[in-house]
């Protein structure tokens, strides 16, 4: 051993260092009880005083003494980790490479142990971090090695006395020799796994509980773990920021299914909680388990009475997503029910608007599902059926034509008695987008009968609205006098009041192809980009802030207040569907930022602030119903994680005892004891059809619109051609009508075909954009 010649020097504390090295791997108390031998063997290979600080610093990181002594799921030096990464796993950490930051060290004494400060290794004046070794450290302990090693960090391991000679020499070198090899052959392994098996082991897991599948064995409630080992959002992603590592990727299969078997057994658990707890009344208190009708003792409980009617509405609004899941013995138990128990003679007065779209278009819905030849969701046809739920909607539509009545503009009341008609102490005030949104299903109707009444008084009302607008802007305000014309809600924005009017004006173009209404939707939106937008010009290049439509002055333009309301998430979507993906991409994102921070979009939000105006949560599906329509347009993956986000946060935060319960406060994550009808008709259905590509929504052929409460309507021939011209207001015999195929709107900032095929597993929106928007929201 007398041998001190430079190369064998080297060579031996280069085999000193893979030794701790490999000990990293093994655990800390190997490492420690290494260490005075392998000092010993130095001081016999001769090695000079400042080697031992090598082997030290080499120790150090084996020893696993540069974490922090920080709760454990942090990082490094007690940082968090990124949004969305797992730091541990079920069975043990998973280790996370990391680059190994070493300044010159100082020379340590014989077995001296490093002192620890402030969680991190500390050598004199210079510091080493090097997170190599996942280990989870409370109190000054080490945790977490792969194999069940633990060790008291600081603490000083017994020597153990190693007889000097070459014998000795040999069997370390023997001992290296094996271990180097194992360790290369691991790293090989390692490298080749994303080739040869791309859904194993380099998943991230998701430790949240999920239903099993309907009809899984001995499991009736939602306990078994949706997420098992191999699977997870996409292959991890060395490079990057958090972002890419997060979303980018392909999105496995096998999570994709579990997924739509999820918002399957959400749907499934809360209609069945309905009809066991609460049916025949028109909605569930999830938290007590009873039904609930309208307020009889308080007339005045708008937010109750304008939308119960006595008429089982869970139930007939959950309908056609019955029909979407493809369970026809289901829904056709379903239509028999309400065909045989729900009656509109009712004392009830409720809003014109609410019965239009959760009623009477779920029940045109029905009977289009029912009596398509196709039947491209299973045999959904009803025995001896005979048109009884058109002829209920043609009730239904009779009892709310008073409203039309006695109006001096056309504009309905917005209240309407089911038995009575108008009543007497009616207001006379209505919202924009409660009187002129009613056309598809007033449209639908008469195109289905061959009576043009219905189609008539809901287009006359939404061209009174329309020549009410602004000649200085263009806009529209939110709330107008049915009798005077003029504006008592000044406020132009895309939320409450206003969203669904601009929506129809787009939808019933595709329906029905009268160029009148493609006309004025180029106007609306037009008007709405020139004086509602703020930020940027493009989503996805520039500097400024980021896109986002405020509420503004309809006279004037100027911002009116700062906050912006969860409606107006369903504008993206919107977006899609005129071609303007890249607006509607960043619209989004402001969107799920929110929900991010919350766990749900609170229903109304300050973004000067960054707080929550109007904390209660609803259940609504605004986002999810827009995360559907920029998948269907891009395929990009990141809308399926943001889907996996949404369906996570609902089972966690607002699953009760009978179902989901509306969130009274989304920071405190208290309940109301509420789920209201478009929870089934609207969420259930736009999550699952995320996740169910081979839905026959996406494959039968058909082509397909959901109106505003998310019913499914058949886009076809039949609902383009009428029989009234000369009779509807404003319209002259032949008036032109525009193909499905010649949509143009007026796009400003962009159009569908900026986003090239590359970019589907990339982030629809750059990761630079995207702190932006976190941090606008206060999420960083």
């Amino acid at each position: 051993m007398g041998d001190r010649s430079p190369v064998r020097l080297r060579l031996r504390l280069v085999t000193a260092r893979v030794l701790a090295t490999v000990c990293g791997v093994r655990g800390a108390v190997l490492c420690s009880s290494r260490r005075a031998g392998l000092q010993t063997l130095l001081d016999s290979m001769g090695a000079e005083k400042s080697s031992h600080s090598l082997f030290s610093t080499t120790l150090a990181v084996a020893e696993g003494r540069h974490f922090s002594t920080s709760s454990a799921g942090a990082g490094p030096g007690g940082a968090a980790p990124p949004p969305g990464r797992a730091t541990t796993a079920p069975g043990g950490p998973v280790p996370r490479p990391a680059a190994l930051r070493l300044a010159a060290v100082p020379p340590l004494s014989d077995g001296a142990a490093l002192p620890m400060t402030d969680g991190r290794s500390r050598l004199g004046q210079w510091e080493l971090r090097a997170p190599c070794f996942p280990s989870a450290v409370k109190g000054g302990a080490a945790r977490g090695s792969a194999v069940g090693f633990a060790a008291r960090v600081g603490e000083r391991a017994a020597p153990l006395n190693y007889a000097r000679g070459a014998q000795v020499t040999m069997q370390w070198r023997s001992v290296l020799l094996g271990l180097l090899l194992l360790r290369l052959a691991l790293q090989a392994l390692l490298a080749l796994l994303p080739a040869l098996a791309p859904g194993l082991c380099l998943r991230r897991r998701f430790p949240f509980p999920f239903p099993p599948p309907p009809g899984a064995a001995g499991s009736s409630h939602w306990g078994s773990l949706l997420w098992r080992d191999g699977d997870g959002g996409g292959a991890a992603t060395a490079g990057g920021d958090e972002y890419e590592r997060r979303y980018s990727g392909a999105f496995p299969p096998q999570l994709r299914a579990r997924l739509r078997d999820a918002a399957r057994g959400m749907f499934v658990f809360s209609y069945d909680s309905y009809m066991q707890h609460a049916f025949p009344r028109d909605e569930l208190d999830p938290l007590h388990c009873r039904g609930r009708g309208p307020d009889r003792r308080n007339p005045s409980n708008l937010n109750i009475n304008d939308v119960l009617g006595n008429y089982s509405l869970t139930l007939i609004d959950a309908l056609d997503t019955l029909a979407v899941m493809g369970n026809s013995s289901e829904f056709q138990k379903a239509v028999k029910l309400v065909i045989d128990t729900v009656s509109f003679d009712k004392d009830s007065t409720v809003q014109v608007f609410e019965a239009t779209i959760r009623v009477l278009g779920s029940l045109l819905s029905a009977h289009i599902i029912i009596t398509d030849t196709k039947q491209p969701f299973g045999d959904m046809t009803i025995k001896d059926y005979d048109n009884e739920l058109l002829h209920m909607a043609h009730d239904l539509a009779v009892r709310l034509l008073p409203a039309f009545e006695n109006t001096k503009t056309g504009i309905p009341y917005p209240r309407v008695n089911l038995k009575k008609g108008v009543p007497p102490d009616s207001h006379n005030e209505t919202c924009t987008a409660g009187a002129g949104s009613l056309l598809v299903e007033f449209g639908i109707l008469s195109r289905l009968l061959g009576d043009s009444t219905f189609e008539w008084v809901a287009r006359r009302a939404v061209k009174a609205l329309w020549s009410l607008r602004s000649n200085n802007t263009g806009l529209l305000g939110n709330v107008v006098n049915i009798q005077t014309g003029h504006w008592v809600g000044k406020q132009s924005g895309l939320g409450a009041g206003s969203d669904s009017f601009y929506e129809y004006l787009l939808k019933s173009y595709i329906l029905f192809g009268e160029k009148e209404d493609l006309e004025m939707f180029n106007d609306a939106y037009r008007n709405i980009q020139n004086h509602l937008r703020r930020g940027r010009e493009a989503c996805n290049e520039g500097e400024g802030d980021p896109p986002l439509y405020v509420n503004v002055n309809m006279f004037t333009g100027q911002l009116m207040n700062t906050w912006i309301d969860s409606l107006q998430a369903f504008f993206p979507g919107l977006q899609v569907l005129i071609g303007d993906v890249e607006d509607a991409i960043c619209l989004h994102a402001f969107y799920y930022a929110i929900w991010k921070r919350y766990g749900a979009l609170p229903e109304r939000y300050n973004w000067q602030l960054q707080a929550p105006d109007v904390p209660f949560y609803p259940l609504r599906p605004e986002l999810v119903e827009s995360t559907y329509l920029l998948y269907q347009a891009t395929k990009n993956p990141f809308y399926l994680h943001v889907g996996m986000d949404i369906l996570q946060s609902l089972e966690k935060y607002t699953k009760a005892k009978c179902g989901y319960a509306t969130l009274h406060h989304v920071v405190e994550k208290t309940k109301e004891d509420r789920m209201e009808s478009f929870f089934l008709s609207e969420t259930c259905k736009y999550l699952y059809l995320l996740f169910d590509e081979e839905n026959p929504v996406h494959k039968s052929g058909n082509k397909y619109m959901f109106t505003t409460e998310g019913h499914i309507v058949s886009v076809d021939e039949r609902f383009r051609n009428s029989l009234w011209q000369d009779i509807l207001p404003g319209e002259e015999d032949g008036a032109e009508k525009i193909k499905p195929n010649e949509l143009k709107a007026v796009n400003f900032s962009s159009n569908c075909n900026r986003v090239p095929d590359e970019r589907r597993y990339l982030l629809p929106l750059k990761s630079n954009y995207m702190r932006q928007i976190d941090r606008m929201v206060g999420l960083i």
